[in-house]
């Protein structure tokens, strides 16, 4: 893991935040995405981070010179220095592009790239299924840890709700545009070596121990 850089890759619902987690705590190396770069160089007041507040405050989107500029600052802190984890980065081929440049030009070697597969049925069971207090905010699944009641809460009785996004119409039009932005990608980093598929499907558990076992290889 040393100096290593992971993507994980991933369609919505498939775990991907979870695995990255994971792996984060194992090998004592920091997960960051997008948001929350964007965020800490608007904070800091970094001249790349005054310029993404004028474009976030204006309702636009923040250009890719502007993002791959904060990624570069980020990844050069001194936490990042025995890797990190890239979480929403990149998601385009100019991104991965400008990814494989940096890393190069800073002697960090090639990316590693885990794309977490799942089926689509098992995605559409895990997204549509998901249901939330309005209470305290614990959440269900009503395929695989329903609650004892239908629709109430176990812990305060509280109603239990379904996120508009999370209807099924909602979600296969997400996990279309995650396709169409996605496959290139991936296909990007097959080419060169630098992608391992992971099978999805399973227990978060048994997903979580093949990758730290394949990561402390790799």
């Amino acid at each position: 893991m040393k100096s290593q850089a992971l993507i994980f890759l991933g369609a919505p619902g498939a775990g991907k935040g979870t695995q990255a987690r994971e792996v984060s705590k194992h090998f004592s190396i920091p997960q960051i995405s997008t948001g929350d770069m964007l965020r800490e160089a608007v904070r800091n007041g970094t001249p790349l981070g005054i310029a993404a507040k004028v474009k976030m405050e204006a309702g636009g989107l923040v250009p890719d010179e502007i993002v791959c500029g904060i990624v570069e600052e980020r990844i050069g802190q001194p936490d990042c220095r025995n890797g990190f984890i890239l979480d929403g980065f990149p998601r385009t081929i100019a991104q991965a592009e400008f990814v494989g440049r940096i890393l190069s030009a800073n002697g960090r070697g090639n990316p590693l790239v885990i794309d977490v597969n799942v089926d689509t049925d098992l995605l559409l069971k895990r997204l549509t299924g998901r249901r939330t207090c309005s209470l305290c905010g614990e959440i269900y699944n009503i395929y695989f840890n329903p609650p004892k009641v239908e629709g109430v809460c176990d812990n305060d009785g509280g109603k239990l709700l379904q996120r508009a996004d999370d209807s099924e119409v909602a979600i296969r039009q997400r996990l279309a545009a995650y396709e169409k932005q996605t496959s290139p990608l991936i296909e990007y980093y097959r080419a060169k070596g630098f992608l391992h598929e992971v099978d999805g499907n399973r227990k978060p558990e048994l997903i979580a121990a093949e990758l730290t076992e394949f990561l402390g290889k790799a």
